[in-house]
């Protein structure tokens, strides 16, 4: 709508005012703002694909491995696992003493009580089946031992 201002024209003598209608530009200029919200778009796209970083395991091989399907829970036992007794939980660094309590709270949920227990190549045999019992005994029907086909990364 227009904004009316009162003017005082010069030749209209002293105390008379003349009327003119005067146009105010009240329109935001939106171009700027999407060209800067498309920049964070591209740097979004192109940052969240490197952020999304796992644990690096050095599985063993094996030929007759199968993909899993489903809910997964996974505990990955590092190759550091001797001097430092953590283990992952998912993406969660926990201590092995913690192990039992946080499966048995994250089992509450679900259907299958099914782990799947990936070690490093180069994990001992008895640590691996620590971690193992530590995770029958925190409730979990089925722990699956994650291994890699020959050809896979």
């Amino acid at each position: 709508m227009p904004k009316v201002q009162i003017v005082a024209e010069p030749n209209s003598g002293r105390g008379h005012r003349g009327r003119r209608v005067a146009t105010s530009l009240a329109e935001i200029n939106v171009v700027p703002l999407v060209d800067v919200m498309l920049v964070l778009l591209i740097i979004f796209m192109v940052t969240a694909p490197l952020i999304q970083r796992g644990v690096d395991v050095n599985l063993p091989v094996t030929t007759r491995s199968s993909q899993i399907v489903g809910t997964r829970v996974f505990v990955t036992v590092p190759s550091t696992y001797r001097q430092s007794r953590t283990v992952f939980l998912d993406d969660d660094q926990i201590r092995v003493d913690a192990l039992q309590e946080r499966v048995r709270q994250k089992m509450e949920t679900l259907a299958d009580k099914e782990v799947f227990l990936r070690g490093d190549g180069s994990v001992q045999y008895q640590d691996l089946m620590e971690v193992f019992d530590r995770l029958k005994s925190a409730g979990v029907e089925k722990v699956g031992l994650v291994t890699k086909l020959p050809g896979e990364r």
